[in-house]
């Protein structure tokens, strides 16, 4: 019978028989984890695994371009305000008032004869601003309508300034300021 050469070094004495239980106890981790982590895991999971990243990065980037655009309108409204506070026209304490249509309502604004002349030749525009209407120059105006074209009310004095050539009333002008 052959022995095997655990039990002919320990009958030549060269190791004692806590070495060996020692040496048997690592081999016996090392062939363990091999079992368990030496399997690839299946196609499947790592395909799946590939398709959820996937996802996650394209959810990410339609998260960032949202919050990204919600920043830049922000941006956008705040440089409004800051245009619209710097350049209107002073409140005008009167009871004269100019109407004007905004989302199907009639809204007004106190004037004296004067700005009611200039919002008439498109001189000014009326412009939202923080819950109220606003008067601004007319290039500020068409700045802020490049910016965001719903903050400047279109006038319908304005719109109708410029009579069509094939118009057959465009000599018989009729005047939005009629006072009774």
């Amino acid at each position: 019978m052959s022995l095997s050469l655990r039990e002919q070094l320990l009958k030549a004495g060269l190791v004692n028989e806590k070495q060996v239980q020692k040496v048997e106890q690592q081999q016996g981790r090392k062939e363990h984890g091999q079992k368990k982590g030496s399997l690839p895991p299946p196609p499947d999971r790592n395909a799946e695994a590939r398709k959820a990243q996937a996802a996650k990065a394209a959810r990410d980037q339609e998260l960032e371009r949202v919050r990204s655009e919600k920043a830049e309108r922000k941006a956008r409204r705040a440089g409004i305000h800051q245009m619209v506070e710097q350049h209107r026209i002073p409140r005008i304490e009167s009871e004269d008032v100019f109407n004007f249509v905004d989302a199907g309502k009639v809204r007004h604004i106190a004037v004296n004869p004067e700005v009611r002349a200039r919002i008439n030749n498109g001189e000014l525009l009326v412009a939202r601003h923080a819950g109220f209407y606003a008067l601004v120059p007319k290039e500020i105006g068409e700045r802020i309508r490049e910016r965001d074209a719903t903050m400047v009310i279109v006038l319908a004095a304005a719109a109708a300034q410029a009579p069509a050539e094939d118009d057959p009333y465009r000599d018989f002008v009729v005047p939005d300021d009629l006072v009774w």
